[in-house]
């Protein structure tokens, strides 16, 4: 049998590929501290867990639940968006519900993107930008992300002839792997200059709710004007600690969410009608609970931040997401760093690579382990 070109030439999944490497020294009996993947360890409320269990015994919730999401659920995705951010979003015509936001980011690509179109992603970034341009046919043109703008990008900077040809461009913030967070000003300059050369601006902003120090996230649609041009992608993982559930949505431009939803309909056959129903819950239920869970974040944060210089690692200190993006030692490679720690230690740290050339220099660690983990992990790095 011959595979497809597209999937032939695609590069491996890295966070798979290191999932691999992994189980291997675990079935050798290696007790390896994983700060690689963002998963969060930490459960949802009781209250979420429980709404999902009482809706799972209605023996009429296991079916098909429709393309788009449930109405309510709908509603509550908009009504989030009103008390969180001030937007006001129509229900029917603005928001989608996707099965993870990860869905959404790969189907945006199928809904706009046709052979030989260009899409600007920043880079470092989410692996999944990229790989989803790819497999619809298009040229992903990387967007800088240097230190000295705070890990924006230069939008003046990007070539004339990729701009000629681009149909949409990616943005994030809270950043993953930077944990930047941006400026209003930007995101007023990144509207105006999607508008400009008739873009579909994709927002990723799955970490907003994920913050310290009294930082409050933005939302690109709080820019006057941006649901003419824009999309966000959001998703209940990272925020109610429901990873696994799979539940996320878009939200913003009525044409841009028809055109995804077409995509959808034809591929998928929605989210369990009791996880939509918890969902709904999460979002319209008591938030005062985030605040604890972000302390929690908060001082792992700090945990990880005290053994870096020990370890030769400096990072600035994040106000979101659930990482820190460390400047390796100057004279080594992120890989290179990444694979002696790992063997030596046993502890693993995403290499800046894995999100891009531009990645080159820093590494990721996630915070997604308990303080007394992350300070083993600490101790074991001053050994090197």
């Amino acid at each position: 049998m011959r595979i497809a070109n597209r999937v032939a030439n695609l590069p491996a999944y890295v966070f798979a590929e290191a999932g691999k490497t992994i189980a291997a020294m675990k079935t050798r009996g290696v007790d390896v501290i994983d700060l690689g993947i963002g998963s969060p360890d930490l459960a949802p409320p009781d209250w979420i867990v429980e709404r999902l269990y009482a809706a799972a015994q209605d023996p009429h919730k296991h079916g098909y639940a429709g393309y788009y999401g449930l109405p309510a659920l709908r509603r509550a995705m908009a009504g989030y968006y009103q008390s969180r951010f001030g937007v006001a979003l129509d229900a029917d015509r603005q928001v989608v519900a996707l099965i993870g936001s990860k869905e959404g980011i790969y189907n945006v690509a199928q809904a706009f993107v046709d052979a030989g179109d260009v899409a600007l992603i920043p880079d470092p970034g989410y692996p999944t930008y990229q790989l989803s341009i790819i497999m619809a046919g298009g040229s992903p043109v990387p967007m800088p992300l240097q230190p000295e703008l705070g890990f924006m990008p230069d939008l003046r900077a990007i070539p004339h002839d990729a701009l000629r040809r681009a149909k949409l461009m990616w943005l994030n913030y809270p950043n993953n792997p930077t944990a930047a967070t941006p400026t209003m000003a930007f995101l007023a300059e990144a509207v105006a200059f999607a508008r400009e050369h008739d873009l579909l601006l994709c927002y990723d902003n799955p970490y907003c709710d994920v913050t310290f120090d009294g930082y409050v996230a933005p939302s690109i649609l709080q820019v006057p004007g941006a649901s003419d041009v824009a999309l966000e992608f959001n998703s209940l993982s990272k925020t109610y600690n429901m990873a696994g559930w799979r539940v996320g949505m878009a939200v913003g431009s009525a044409q841009a969410v028809e055109a995804l939803a077409r995509v959808k309909t034809n591929i998928d056959s929605g989210i369990f009608a009791a996880i939509q129903e918890a969902a709904a819950a999460a979002l319209t239920g008591d938030q005062t609970w985030l605040a604890e869970r972000n302390a929690i974040y908060q001082r792992r944060r700090d945990a990880v931040l005290e053994f870096l210089p020990a370890a030769g690692m400096q990072a600035e200190t994040p106000l979101s997401t659930l990482y820190v993006w460390a400047r390796v030692p100057a004279g080594e490679s992120s890989v290179a760093l990444a694979k002696r720690i790992l063997e030596a230690t046993g502890v693993w740290l995403t290499p800046g690579t894995a999100f891009g050339a531009h990645g080159e220099g820093y590494v990721r660690i996630a915070l997604t382990h308990p303080e007394a983990r992350l300070r083993e992990a600490g101790d074991r790095l001053r050994q090197l």
